[in-house]
C-alpha cells in the first residue's frame, strides 16, 4: 500500500492489502481500498466536508454510523449519500459542496 492513502486525519492500521480503487472528490482523484466507506477514504485523505458551525474547526462526519446526518455527499449524477454507511466504488464521482480553497 502506498504512504498518500495515509496522509489525513485517520490512519489505516489494518486490512492494507485490499485492492485498490480511484474515486472522484471536488474534481480530485482519491484512492481508496475496496470495501471502504466513502467517509473513511475522505478521513484518510484529509478532505473537509464541513465547516463547524461554533468554531474555527472543520467536519467530517460525528457518529460515523448514519444517525446525525453530519456527512452528507453529492453524487455528480445529483443524488446524495451517506458517506459514513456508503461504500465507495470504482469510478465513483462525488461533491462536498465546498468551494476550492
Amino acid at each position: 500500500m502506498s504512504s498518500d492513502l495515509q496522509n489525513g486525519q485517520f490512519i489505516r492500521l489494518s486490512e492494507t492489502e485490499r485492492p485498490e480503487i480511484t474515486i472522484c472528490v471536488d474534481g480530485v482523484a482519491v484512492r481508496a481500498l475496496s470495501g471502504d466507506t466513502v467517509l473513511t477514504a475522505l478521513l484518510l485523505a484529509g478532505i473537509r466536508l464541513r465547516d463547524f458551525e461554533f468554531g474555527p474547526g472543520w467536519r467530517a462526519g460525528f457518529c460515523l454510523m448514519g444517525a446525525c446526518q453530519d456527512c452528507w455527499v453529492l453524487q455528480e449524477n445529483g443524488g446524495t449519500i451517506r458517506a459514513c454507511t456508503s461504500y465507495v466504488a470504482e469510478g465513483m464521482r462525488l461533491l462536498t459542496g465546498r468551494d476550492a480553497e
